[in-house]
């Protein structure tokens, strides 16, 4: 008999089942484990580096913990995955590089790191990734290419999981891991969640802190969860943030006023995304909503704008010494996204900079005045197949373009954002994006768990 992968049920279902003896953290953590070393799932290429003995330890010393009346958090004994872009104390942090590989081992953990090990979560090990986050397909040439679950198995036609946090969406899908710590610079915990089904958090850039985490751009990037649930990313969010670990309550749909993008983010959506989104859309207004469209123009400016790039400009400022002596060891399509940031000047940054603040005036305006949230597909496309990005360089530039063009709006915005799956199931995964203001994250999170109710009850 096949294996089969299926996700852990939600942080909640979790907690209560430990609360209630049904199940034990050293058992959670043993399931994980046993799903990553099977040789018919994908532990393998979704896990850099897998520490089975300090789960095991940790575990066991959150189940004797919970004997003696302590529980730290909703999050206490229950299997975490992190990627690889993250500081663990006693592990070299590689950011899915070979460049790195020989890199000291981390003095410290990471700061959100730090906070999840505080809170209780057991980290069974790190997950594979994008080579330094730069792109949002999630393949890997030097450490192979975690897959979406959809057509996996299917020769010749399994699909990419998405990045750049490609191994934590697999680690959540397969039930490695019941959550992952991943980062977003322009969709990469949106994206993976959109292609696998899941559901994504991209916090307010500031909302998390950065320290320990190898940066792509400094401007730009977010850390946050990946889940099975709304709820699943509340709580790692607000734990991350440092905030207390209460859920923000679902928010009834009723009058909540969602703003549907229309022109720039639709353009080139593929039949069964915006065949997808228009059956939510149509669920969610039923249920209350007040659903608009609205074309917010400076949009159809941003690829001039970003000619250069926060990423490309701040990332070839941190890679400067490293491609001194290790230019020959990145992935090119790695390479050459960074090099685009080579011939920007200070002028041309100070300009990116004013065109933002200019684009972010004009959203309070226009956007975050008008709507509770702006709703567009997280992706327009499904999970392109893996067979047609490998050894193809022009279809891997224009995919991964487009599979980050609609999430790079809200990173570009500072907004926090939020990929919900509104596929029926069985059929290939669909991400319907919410976006809220900056520093809205906890209303975006309790609109996110009210249109989640909706979605689900049609998937």
């Amino acid at each position: 008999m096949a294996t089969e992968f299926t996700p852990f049920p939600p942080l909640a279902q979790l907690a209560a089942d430990l609360a209630a003896g049904r199940t034990t953290s050293r058992a959670l953590v043993e399931t994980a484990l046993e799903r990553i070393a099977d040789p018919a799932g994908q532990g393998a290429v979704a896990f850099m580096h897998v520490d089975a003995d300090s789960a095991r330890a940790a575990a066991d010393a959150h189940d004797r913990l919970r004997a003696a009346g302590t529980v730290l958090s909703p999050l206490a004994g229950i299997p975490v995955s992190v990627k690889d872009l993250f500081d663990i104390e006693g592990q070299p942090t590689r950011a899915g590089s070979i460049v790195l590989a020989g890199a000291p081992a981390a003095k410290a953990d990471a700061v959100t790191v730090a906070r999840l090990k505080r809170a209780g979560a057991v980290i069974v090990g790190r997950t594979n990734m994008s080579e330094f986050a730069f792109s949002g397909l999630g393949l890997n040439p030097h450490y192979g290419h975690p897959l979406s679950p959809y057509r996996r198995g299917v020769e010749g036609d399994e699909r990419i999981s998405g990045g750049s946090s490609s191994g934590a969406a697999a680690s959540v899908a397969d039930g490695m891991a019941a959550v992952a710590l991943g980062t977003d610079t322009g969709g990469s915990l949106r994206i993976p969640a959109a292609l696998c089904g899941l559901t994504g958090f991209k916090p307010t850039a500031a909302r998390i802190p950065k320290q320990g985490g190898v940066p792509l751009s400094s401007t730009l990037d977010s850390f946050g969860p990946i889940g099975v649930s709304v709820a699943c990313c509340a709580l790692v969010d607000r734990m991350l943030a440092g905030l207390e670990p209460r859920i923000p309550a679902a928010r009834p749909l009723e009058g909540v006023r969602l703003g549907v993008l229309t022109h720039y983010v639709t353009d080139g959506v593929e039949p069964e995304v915006a065949a997808a989104i228009d059956t939510a859309l149509k669920h969610l207004e039923a249920a209350g909503a007040i659903v608009s469209e609205v074309r917010f123009a400076p949009l159809d400016r941003l690829p001039e704008i970003n000619r250069f790039g926060f990423a490309p400009i701040e990332a070839y400022a941190w890679h400067r010494p490293l491609l001194e002596k290790h230019r020959d060891q990145y992935d090119p399509r790695v390479l050459v996204r960074i090099l685009k940031g080579q011939p920007a000047s200070a002028a041309d940054y100070l300009d990116l900079l004013a065109e933002r603040q200019a684009m972010l005036d004009e959203a309070a305006r226009t956007l975050w005045q008008r709507f509770d949230a702006v709703v567009a597909p997280t992706v327009p496309v499904v999970a392109p197949r893996v067979a047609d990005l490998v050894d193809d360089d022009e279809t891997f530039g224009r995919v991964n373009a487009l599979m980050l063009r609609n999430p790079g709006v809200f990173n570009f915005l500072d907004a926090c954002a939020l990929s919900l799956p509104c596929h029926l199931r069985g059929e290939a995964p669909v991400g319907l994006m919410l976006a809220g203001a900056p520093h809205a994250d906890d209303a975006l999170l309790a609109i996110g768990r009210g249109a989640e109710a909706v979605l689900n009850a049609i998937r």
